[in-house]
């Protein structure tokens, strides 16, 4: 059995999460990824648009998690968006990345990222 993937790889947007309030108000940039595997054989059978992942979809449902909502922790809203990736396209595993690259802290930092992985029971 083939296993198919699709990966939507650095989403860029922009968003108002974080722990402190300033962050919350001021919003930043957020870099996305979206790592799908699912069952596509039917879709590739009958070269199916209608049978596969529609990644144009998915990059909605990112947008609306990152730019229409609020969190304090990054944790919850990749947590959120695998939950809802897994759900509403029929995904076997889904993995969401989420980098932060202007970081509160005082040092030399590139960005801070969190995973979360979804698999279906």
């Amino acid at each position: 059995m083939a296993r198919y993937k699709v990966s939507l790889e650095n989403i860029r947007l922009y968003g108002y999460h974080g722990a402190s309030e300033n962050e919350r108000e001021l919003g930043q940039r957020f870099e996305i990824d979206v790592e799908i595997e699912a069952d596509l054989s039917e879709a590739v059978a009958g070269d199916s648009m209608g049978k596969t992942v529609n990644y144009e979809k998915v990059y909605r449902l990112v947008e609306n998690e990152v730019v229409g909502k609020k969190y304090h922790l990054l944790e919850t809203m990749a947590d959120r968006i695998a939950t809802d990736v897994l759900e509403k396209f029929g995904a076997e595993n889904v993995l969401v990345r989420i980098r932060k690259p202007s970081v509160p802290i005082a040092g030399s930092i590139d960005h801070v990222e969190v995973e979360v992985e979804h698999e279906r029971e």
